[in-house]
Formats: C-alpha cells, sequence, structure tokens
C-alpha cells in the first residue's frame, strides 16, 4: 500500500499574489484579462499559479467547503477508438459517487501562452486521472509534491512515486495470442508491430510475444519486428515496408487493433488476402474489430472497466487518503477469422 501524505490546504489569491510579489488586485487582472499588465509581470503571476496549483476560475468558490465534487481526466489526444469505452468508465464511476467530470487533453497544452501546469491548476478538480503519456515524469512528480490526488491509468507509477495506478495482464494476453498462432495454426515466422516508443503497454505485449516465441523454440528475429506505433497509418506502412522489401510473415502480431487494421489494408492493397497469405491479429478487442473483414482476432482488454476501477480508486484517495497501489486487470482472447481460424469463439 503507498503511503499517502495529507492532502494540503488550496491556495488562495493571497498566496499568489506572495509569491509572486504583486497584489491581490494585479492576480485578479491577469487571470482574468482585465487591463494591461506588463509581461514579466503576468509571467510572475502564472508561475506562482502552477507552483501553488492555484484554481483561479469561478467554481473556486466552492472550494469554501473544501470540495468542488469534479474529477479530471488527461489524455494525450482525443479521437482514437480506444478512448470512448475509457472515458464511459470513468464517467460511470463518478457519476455514480456524485462527481461531475472533466476532460483535459496534453495535445492542447501550450495554446494560447499557457503551460500544461497552468491549465492543470485551472481544472479546479479534487483529483485527477492521468492516461499513459499526457504527463512527462517531472510534472508528475510536480502535482505528486502538491498532494494532488492522482491515479494511473494504463501506466506504472515511476519510480519513488506512490501514485495508485490501473493496468492490464498485456504480457499474459500477448503471449496466449502468439501461442494460439503457434500451437493452432503452426505460424512460426510471426511478425511484431511495436506500438510507440517508451510505452509500458507495447513492452508487456512485446516480451508475451518473445516468451511465446522462445517456449516454443522459435528464435527471435528482429527482421520481423517493425513500429506500429498503435497508429492505423505508421502500421499500414511498416508493413508496405516488409513485403515491398520481400518480408512475407506467416502472421503478424500488432500492438493494437489500430495498427492490425493498418496492416490488414497493407496485405489487402498489395493483392494478398488475409488469412490465407498472411494472418494478421490484433489487441484491445475494440468494438470496430469485428466488423473488419475478415473479422479480426484480438486480445480483448477490458478498457472500459479500466476506467471505472482508476475512477472509484481515485475517490477512495479523494475521500480517505489512501487507495490499493496497483490493480491488474484480466485480459481475454477473441478468436475470429483473421488468424486462419474458420469458426468464430471465444476462448476463457
Amino acid at each position: 500500500m503507498p503511503v499517502m501524505r495529507p492532502l494540503r490546504p488550496r491556495a488562495t489569491i493571497a498566496d499568489v499574489a506572495r509569491q509572486a510579489g504583486v497584489s491581490t488586485a494585479t492576480v485578479s487582472r491577469v487571470l482574468n484579462g482585465l487591463g494591461p499588465v506588463a509581461p514579466a509581470t503576468a509571467s510572475a503571476v502564472w508561475a506562482a499559479v502552477a507552483e501553488l496549483s492555484y484554481a483561479p476560475h469561478a467554481a473556486a468558490r466552492s472550494l469554501a467547503r473544501g470540495r468542488s465534487n469534479i474529477l479530471s481526466l488527461l489524455l494525450p489526444q482525443i479521437g482514437s477508438a480506444y478512448f470512448t469505452p475509457l472515458v464511459r468508465g470513468v464517467e460511470g464511476a463518478a457519476r455514480e459517487a456524485g462527481f461531475d467530470l472533466l476532460v483535459l487533453t496534453s495535445a492542447r497544452a501550450g495554446q494560447r501562452g499557457v503551460s500544461l501546469r497552468q491549465r492543470i491548476a485551472e481544472l479546479n478538480s479534487d483529483g485527477m486521472l492521468v492516461f499513459a503519456h499526457s504527463l512527462d515524469h517531472a510534472d508528475l512528480e510536480h502535482l505528486h509534491r502538491l498532494h494532488m490526488p492522482m491515479v494511473l491509468l494504463l501506466q506504472p507509477a515511476p519510480d519513488g512515486l506512490a501514485i495508485p495506478c490501473v493496468n492490464l495482464r498485456n504480457r499474459r494476453g500477448a503471449r496466449a495470442m502468439t501461442e494460439h498462432l503457434i500451437e493452432v495454426h503452426g505460424y512460426r515466422r510471426i511478425a511484431f508491430l511495436r506500438g510507440p516508443e517508451g510505452n509500458s503497454d507495447s513492452a508487456w505485449r512485446e516480451m508475451g510475444y518473445r516468451e511465446a516465441l522462445a517456449a516454443h523454440g522459435i528464435a527471435f528475429d528482429e527482421g520481423l519486428v517493425a513500429t506500429g506505433g498503435f497508429e492505423q497509418a505508421q502500421a499500414r506502412a511498416s508493413v508496405e515496408a516488409w513485403l515491398q522489401a520481400g518480408v512475407r510473415p506467416e502472421a503478424i502480431f500488432a500492438g493494437d487493433d489500430d495498427s492490425a487494421y493498418g496492416a490488414m489494408q497493407a496485405i489487402q492493397h498489395a493483392g494478398l488476402r488475409v488469412p490465407q497469405d498472411i494472418a494478421v491479429v490484433g489487441f484491445d478487442g475494440l468494438d470496430f474489430t469485428q466488423y473488419l473483414s475478415p473479422p479480426l482476432t484480438t486480445v480483448r482488454a477490458p478498457i472500459e472497466e479500466a476506467g471505472r476501477r482508476g475512477a472509484e480508486l481515485l475517490i477512495e484517495v479523494i475521500r480517505s487518503g489512501h487507495a490499493a497501489e496497483q490493480v491488474l486487470l484480466p485480459t481475454e482472447l477473441v478468436v475470429r477469422q483473421s488468424c486462419g481460424c474458420g469458426l468464430q469463439k471465444t476462448l476463457q
């Protein structure tokens, strides 16, 4: 169990003024854009806002009671089908507990000269759910030092930071998928499309893939590994490069479903068939995969449940000051036609 520090009192406008070395009236002018303020003065005020994690918008009036009853969710971007079930899970748990939900994307940080730390300070939330690659280590450490209640979604806590997190059993799911390709279909030239560099989900999935190869006496071949980036376009480009270079794996294990779709597009564009010429499988179990042609064999990840459990952990931290250090959720192998199986079934 992590040791949670007591939540420190919320900063006031007077605290910001004192930190910046200006009057409260000047702070108000900067925050509300009322009247001219010297650039250096404005910078000092915003720096104090970020350092003190001050919430300068109107909702701060509710903090007189000590709570805003708002949770914030920080995502790297919005647009991927992956985030729909995640947000649904977070919102459902928040609503049931009497909290509203705010969503912020780190991709918009820096707009209009406002840093990500400043944007977070303005959220006025009781706690924050942070999705993988939405904050760097320095920002996580900064918020942790300010005793901001946080839960990490699908990323481990950095060394030395006792932050609860929700993760998936990625290695186990990837190993099960690779073993299915080997044991059921007899494939031995199995390619792998990695996710983004530094992504923990991608690292664990590749580890499961490698473990399954080793367990069946199949040598790991770096020439059968490329970057899919968890993106359809990047995966398609990687598979097209393989095919143009004469690399013909028997099966491609894509690190996520978007990459699997990109791989299928590349194969079919080259006049080849899935799975007759090259089998393709994915990971995540997103809804659209059942409608692909052929339907995609994939590892179903409980994405909505991850969002729900993350929100529940965060609410526990807000209310009691502590929560479980880590929640690991199981994955499930879903077998369809893209791997070469003729009948659609689900393996528990």
